[in-house]
Order: structure tokens, then sequence, then C-alpha cells
């Protein structure tokens, strides 16, 4: 008996002929390699359907392509490739590639001060596209750190002075009543208050590498106050200094950023965005900042 032909639905015309911008899958499962790490993604990928009278593409095609993905590290050439590897297997059929890659990347982070490190997860999405033969490559990525606010520190600083003033008026001081006075609850009467921050990165990359863990590592060291893992005593007491050492409104932060990002020479442009989530208020502080290296 001879084998039957099975039908192509897709290589039918459509009833209705027009382009579509985009077509294909998400939430694809699939490993990738960063920074030598061997990591679990999901992957959006598609193209556009230019030729209107095709009724729909090859999306096992897009599929299998990302096999590519698990085999060498990520690179914006490996997604160049892949990206090419769409298109030549819709010939006729698409113009543009879109991948779209959202992992956690994981990195193991020292303590302040005490021997400990700790595991910390950075939520990343790598976008690229190949439109028109013209390729671009994106990073967004999250990164937490600790804000103090600068004027709740003078306030506080103020009831101090003031609380200071109560309990030695008139007294002749001495070094160790004032030092006992430093040290109790009676004497800082009000500390600032501080959030959980978070900067949201929108990163135009140049160049032939994904920098990511270089990133970060320019975040959390412009800051000055990134989030810890494993800690003891003395490493709170070190992060409590950075703190009071780095105190910054959303404005401050975003500052810092900019300046930060604009000294590497990965980056073509960005869009940055942090929010300070109050803990004063029922609402969030936040600030955003765009830069491009050669606008037009």
């Amino acid at each position: 008996m001879n084998a039957l032909t099975l039908p192509d639905i897709a290589a039918q015309a459509s009833r209705q002929a027009l382009p579509l911008d985009w077509v294909g899958m998400c939430g694809i499962a699939l490993p990738i390699l960063i920074d030598g790490q061997r990591l679990t993604a999901t992957a959006d990928a598609g193209v556009s359907l230019d030729d209107g009278s095709a009724r729909g593409i090859h999306m096992s095609r897009l599929y299998l392509a990302l096999d590519m993905l698990d085999q060498q590290p990520l690179t914006p050439a490996l997604l160049r490739n892949v990206l090419q590897h769409f298109l030549d297997s819709h010939e006729g059929l698409s113009n543009n590639a879109y991948l779209r890659i959202h992992t956690d990347l994981l990195l193991k982070r020292a303590a302040l001060v005490s021997p400990l490190a700790g595991w910390k997860s950075y939520p990343v999405s790598i976008e690229a596209r190949l439109e028109h033969q013209m390729f671009h490559v994106e990073l967004k990525i999250d990164v937490t750190y600790s804000s103090t606010c600068p004027c709740s520190a003078a306030l506080a600083r103020q009831l101090i002075q003031q609380q200071f003033i109560q309990d030695f008026a008139n007294t002749p001081l001495q070094h160790e009543q004032v030092l006992t006075w430093l040290g109790s609850a009676s004497g800082i009467v009000a500390t600032p208050h501080s959030q959980r921050s978070s900067a949201q990165l929108h990163v135009h990359l140049q160049g032939e590498h994904l920098p990511l863990t270089e990133l970060i590592d320019n975040v959390e060291a412009a800051l000055g106050t990134a989030v810890q893992t494993a800690v003891k005593r003395a490493d709170e007491q070190a992060f409590a200094l950075a703190n009071g050492q780095n105190l910054m409104f959303c404005e401050d932060a975003a500052r810092r950023l900019n300046l930060a990002l604009k000294r590497s020479d990965a980056i073509n442009a960005f869009h940055l965005k942090v929010i300070h989530a109050e803990s004063l208020h029922a609402h969030d502080a936040v600030a955003e900042s765009r830069w491009t290296r050669n606008p037009a």
C-alpha cells in the first residue's frame, strides 16, 4: 500500500489576503547557556507573515531551529543565526524574525563582611529582531536594592538633636554618659524609613557579547545598597552603614544609573526606570531616564 501524503493546511491560500506583523509561539520551554550557567528559560519565537495570501507559517520549523540555543553559549551572533534560520525556512513568506527569551540569571553573592555567600536571582529578558536584514538585540533586567529616604534621615537626625538637648540641657557632658546615651533606645528616638526598590533596565546592545553579569555588577556598585543573601549580624550592620552612606531619592538613583550605564561600551541606548516601594506612603516613588549614544 502506498503511503498517503499528509495534508499541509498551512500551505493553502488564505480566504482573506492580509499580511500579519507577528505569527509564532510563546512560552516555549528550553535550556540556554549564559556565563557558564545552564539555565531554564522560555522563548517566544515568531516571524512576520508578509505574504498575505498564505494561510499560515510553519511553526515546527521555528521550534526546531531553537535547538541551536542548547548547544553553545548565548551570544548576539548565535541569536542572529537562529533568526536567519527562521527566515530561511520561511523564504517567500516572511521578511522579519523575532525571538524573546525569558530566564532568571543566578549569581552567587558574597556577604558584606562575613565569609558567607548566597544565590541571588535576577529576572532577565533577551529580545532579538532581524527586520529587513537589520539586527537588534535588547536586554531587560530587574535589579533590587535598598533605598533610604534623605528627607526622613534629616528629620530623624533633628529629633535626635532635640532629644539630646532635652536630656543634657545645663548638664556637664561626660564622654561615657554620652556614649551610653547614643547606644540607648531613649537616645536614638527616630530612624529614617527605607524600602526595597527596583531598577528596571531596558538596554539596546552593540558588540558581540551579552554583558549580563557585568551590567548587574555595575548597577549594584553605582547604587551601593544591593539586597543581600546570607547575612550575620556584622553583615547587617555593614548594610545599615551602606544605607546611611547612600541616602537616595528615586531621582538620585536614576541619575546614578544613567551615569553608570553611559560608561559601558556595550550599550548603544537605554531606558531605565527606578521604583521605590515607599514604606511611608501607600504609593510608589518612580523616576525614569533615557539615553541614546548617537541620537538621530
